[in-house]
């Protein structure tokens, strides 16, 4: 196997074995603590710009298919495991890892003790890092990953949305496994019609809508509250998506022109846009949630629920305006997992209760979104 390199922008450099794209990519180098899913989490737009480092030893070894596609493709920018698995075994399985990311152009590292990575990154935090199949040079390396631009102040969500709208009506695959954990609305039930708002939307968010029966309208994240209620929706869902939410002007003056319209949604970024519009204030993590096992309460039933999460920025509780309340903590770290507004129909979760892959705990709150809909 050809060598690849690593080099983080306070001089620490790591050597492995090329797998995947070659030649050379910069981005924050972040860790996941899932297990499996290695596949959503390569095809979701929030890893934009950034470098995955996967904390499960071995990755591969079920390989990829066609159905598991979280968006219309690989938007990060390098992947890194402790060890490429050289055979995949899964009915499923239509290529191998390694040739996937190489057809998307993706640079793949293995072969390193990613436990010190994640080790150095969880003391030091997620810092900017070059990776590299064509120049193996510490030094120079090092010097290219200081001058490399971060993710704050960055406008990333313009590099992954649609360039236009559509209509969505796939639903959830029957490998999903859900069909005790969401309730199933009848076709000859209320359909009503969600404008899915997309900043780098995972595609398991309309497919649950769709399973709802609900009729699923995908913008751009750049659209217009003037464009999205032309639509005539029922509600509005804000996606996830990557990056710092603070340069997203429009996004934002769009979500406070639609407060008290309709019933809003949203999820990830989304929550975070939510917050911004209210008034609240964003801070960046030291190292980001990013993996399917955080555990999170629920303020207002007091359950803990174990969720999928994928985010570097966090909404500063301090801040939060009298008509705004939190309803959801993470357990880790006492950060702002959810929030609710008090006078409008609108609210939003850090995590992922579309959780593909992940558990399954949060599924209720589509059906929250649902019911918020009917109300009107």
């Amino acid at each position: 196997m050809p060598a690849a390199k690593l080099a983080l922008e306070d001089g620490t450099v790591f050597t492995g074995e090329n797998f995947g794209a070659v030649g050379e990519i910069s981005g924050e180098v972040v860790f996941n603590t899932s297990m499996t899913g290695y596949q959503e989490i390569l095809t979701d737009p929030s890893y934009r710009g950034q470098i995955i480092t996967m904390t499960y030893p071995l990755i591969g070894n079920y390989g990829v298919n066609p159905e598991d596609v979280e968006s219309s493709g690989l938007k990060l920018s390098g992947f890194i495991v402790r060890e490429l698995s050289r055979r995949r075994s899964n009915f499923r399985s239509s290529a191998a890892l390694e040739d996937y990311l190489a057809e998307a152009g993706v640079i793949g590292m293995s072969g390193i003790d990613t436990r010190a990575l994640v080790k150095h990154i969880r003391t030091a935090g997620a810092m900017t890092g070059v990776l590299s199949t064509t120049d193996l040079d510490d030094a120079s390396l090092v010097a290219k990953a200081k001058a490399s631009p971060g993710l704050v102040g960055r406008d990333l969500v313009n590099e992954v949305i649609p360039e236009k709208s559509y209509s969505w009506d796939e639903k959830l695959s029957p490998w999903a496994n859900v069909a005790s954990t969401i309730e199933k609305q009848p076709a000859s039930g209320p359909q009503p019609h969600v404008v899915a708002i997309d900043y780098g939307m995972k595609w398991n968010i309309p497919r649950h809508l769709a399973d709802l029966n609900c009729r699923v309208t995908v913008v751009p994240g750049t659209a217009t509250s003037a464009e999205v209620l032309a639509l005539e929706p029922d509600g509005v869902f804000l996606s996830n998506g990557p990056g710092d939410p603070r340069p997203l002007d429009y996004a934002i003056r769009t979500i406070q022109e639609l407060l008290g319209k309709k019933p809003i949604f949203g999820i990830c970024l989304g929550q975070q846009l939510l917050g911004l519009a209210t008034g609240m204030e964003i801070y960046k993590l030291k190292f980001g949630h990013r993996g399917a096992n955080q555990p999170v309460m629920n303020k207002q039933s007091g359950c803990v629920e174990i969720t999928s999460q994928n985010h570097g920025f966090a909404l500063d509780a301090k801040t939060m305006p009298d008509d705004v309340e939190v309803t959801h903590v993470n357990l880790n770290d006492d950060t702002v997992s959810g929030i609710r507004h008090k006078t409008h129909a609108a609210f939003g979760v850090q995590y992922h209760p579309e959780a593909s892959a992940g558990p399954h705990d949060s599924r209720y709150l589509f059906e929250q979104f649902y019911q918020s809909m009917l109300v009107g």
